[in-house]
């Protein structure tokens, strides 16, 4: 796939850096990362869901941190001293550390992360704030419709 060189836009515009960013990290897909497997769901007109399939991991040895428009979800396996002595004929089970990252939107947050039967849920709100949101704007009527008054003084 061949480089987009975004110089040219930089010179007129300002504060799309981050968009840049993420446009040229698109070129570049994350050495085909496959694992763990996940879903990403529209819940509502303004919620999300991620849904990670996190088998044989509890809740200490996952970690979930949102920073700078990024999402990072991180699990790591604590070896211990039963699993060291067993001798697998065949494996299959990952066992594996992972870190997956997702890039948020303006104004969505993390709203909380549960997880149950082996698949961690991480809920997310797009939360506009009130100056962002569309207004209607009332129309005043035209003068011209308006009813005449006449006043006279009488003598």
């Amino acid at each position: 796939m061949r480089h987009v060189d975004f110089s040219p836009l930089y010179r007129s515009t300002v504060g799309f850096d981050r968009l840049f960013t993420m446009l040229d990290g698109l070129g570049q897909p994350e050495q085909a990362q496959t694992y763990p497997p996940y879903n990403i769901e529209r819940t509502g007109e303004n919620t999300y869901r991620i849904t990670m399939a996190v088998a044989g991991f509890d809740e200490t040895e996952l970690t979930i941190e949102a920073h700078a428009h990024v999402l990072t979800v991180k699990g790591e396996k604590s070896e211990d001293e039963k699993s060291q002595q067993t001798e697998y004929l065949y494996r299959g089970i990952a066992k594996r550390a992972f870190e997956r990252r997702f890039q948020l939107a303006d104004h969505v947050e993390v709203k909380s992360a549960s997880l149950k039967n082996g698949l961690l849920h991480i809920d997310l709100l797009r939360n506009i704030p009130e100056a962002m949101k569309p207004r209607k704007i009332a129309i005043a009527a035209d003068a011209v419709n308006a009813p005449k008054a006449i006043e006279a003084h009488v003598n």
